[in-house]
């Protein structure tokens, strides 16, 4: 059982009550408590030793990339970072200045986004070093763009570039809350979503939802200098098509709206954010899957980004 089936098979019965307005399923929960005009977003998400990072990784870099996960999915919901819990896991003999450097480096970053860190808990852990942080945040009601909301003949765009993000981006990368909330504002934005498990995969969600398919221009998606790099340096390493497809961490914004929007959506982003590039990849088409169109042709393509427990 893979990490979306077990997923589907916890989520089948939660119980939930008349806040909850969006539960399960997107990147964030939506709670409706009574304050007109705002929603306020609920998201965790962990890093553990080993799998997000391991022991060479500069301390600072951990606690920052723990924060900056879970400020990555407020973003895609067009949020405005709160508050924050973390509860810290901790293997038997543990370092206490590496601790203070890992919150150091997640201190700095909520100072940077106005995040208070406001309590949380400590535990022993065998395993390794893990953090899970737990967000509260606030949207603007009726501004806020679910997986769901795709339509046939939409624009999809992504922002940055993608792939090979283990080269260190994986820990340094910029949350896009300022652009998610601008989208909203200026736009109405069908769906959106961060690319955390890598663009086929995070696409797959936004499709799903809908229940629609696409089509990417494979010259378009815009490939990270790290991953051609890596394609070039190593015949046995992923394309950089591929490795831009399915590496992930990549914590950038990908989402549809309308195709009359695109222009305006191009030139407005270019004066807003000119240091972050933003690119049309595609479009959402009829029926299902993923399809790469090329000068040759297009090919479904079978591919998927990170699965847990795969």
């Amino acid at each position: 059982m893979n990490e979306f089936q077990l997923i589907a098979r916890l989520t089948q019965s939660l119980p939930g009550n008349p806040a909850v307005e969006t539960g399960p399923g997107d990147d964030c929960a939506v709670l409706d408590l009574g304050v007109p005009g705002k929603r306020f977003l609920l998201k965790t998400d962990a890093v553990v030793e080993g799998f997000h990072f391991t022991r060479e990784t500069p301390p600072e870099k951990i606690g920052r990339k723990a924060l900056a996960r879970g400020l990555s999915d407020l973003a895609a919901m067009a949020g405005t970072p709160i508050a924050a819990l973390v509860t810290l896991g901790l293997p038997p003999g543990f370092d206490p200045e590496l601790v203070a450097a890992v919150y150091n480096g997640m201190n700095a970053l909520a100072r940077e986004y106005g995040v208070a860190i406001v309590g949380g808990e400590t535990t022993t852990n065998p395993g390794g070093l893990l953090l899970s942080i737990a967000l509260l945040g606030s949207a603007t009601a009726g501004k806020i763009p679910l997986r769901s909301g795709s339509q046939v003949g939409d624009a999809i765009f992504v922002s940055g570039t993608l792939g090979g993000s283990l080269a260190g981006r994986h820990l340094d990368f910029t949350p896009r809350l300022a652009e998610g909330r601008w989208l909203v504002e200026q736009f109405a934005i069908h769906a959106m979503i961060d690319v955390s498990d890598g663009l086929a995969g995070d696409l797959r969600h936004l499709l799903q939802a809908a229940g629609v398919g696409a089509v990417l221009r494979k010259p378009s998606i815009p490939v990270s200098r790290e991953a051609k790099a890596r394609a070039r340096a190593n015949s046995t390493a992923k394309t950089g098509l591929l490795a831009a497809l399915t590496d992930g961490e990549d914590f950038e914004l990908l989402f549809t709206i309308a195709p009359g929007d695109a222009i305006r959506l191009l030139d407005g982003w270019k004066q807003q954010f000119p240091e972050t590039k933003l690119t049309c990849i595609g479009k959402i088409v009829a029926g299902e899957g993923i399809r790469l169109h090329d000068q040759h042709g297009s090919q479904l393509f079978h591919g998927d980004g990170y699965i847990h427990f795969a």
